[in-house]
């Protein structure tokens, strides 16, 4: 008895993962044709980079990200100095990401990063106050950059 329920038991984990396997590739199938539909009535301004700086574009922005996740977390521990620095070196107008923003060709969009790199800079002083509610104010208006980044241009 115990082997024909380890069997049936077995059976069903086999279809219960053939299933989830189906559902996984319909899901995979939908969302490739969703993304395709999305290209195709995205309206934002295409930077028309190389797939390299493209890439280095994207790792960049996904490292803003990160530390817009570790300012938070460290405000919320009251670790205003870490959090300063993480916005200086990482969200902040650096030499490195002064002489990257000059290469797009897009002025505009160079802009907009050069402004946003600035917001950054702004946000590591306004952190160095510890105080609360102006940390948040600058980091709202660091994360209003990203949002009309995005919502303007498209890789």
């Amino acid at each position: 008895m115990k082997n024909i329920i380890a069997i049936v038991s077995i059976l069903i984990g086999m279809i219960g993962s053939n299933l989830v396997f189906a559902d996984c590739g319909e899901m995979h199938e939908n969302m490739k044709k969703n993304h395709h539909e999305m290209n195709m009535t995205d309206t934002r301004i295409s930077l028309g980079l190389p797939e390299k700086m493209k890439q280095h574009q994207l790792s960049n922005m996904r490292s803003h990200v990160e530390a817009v996740k570790s300012i938070v977390g460290l405000m919320s521990e009251n670790k205003f100095d870490e959090a300063s620095k993480i916005a200086h070196a990482k969200l902040g107008l650096t030499p490195e990401m002064k002489e990257m923003c000059k290469m797009f060709s897009n002025e505009e969009f160079k802009k907009l990063g050069l402004a946003f790199h600035k917001s950054g800079d702004d946000l590591s002083d306004t952190l160095q106050t510890k105080d609360v509610n102006t940390s948040l104010r600058a980091l709202n208006k660091t994360m209003q950059y990203c949002v009309e980044c995005h919502a303007t241009y498209r890789q």
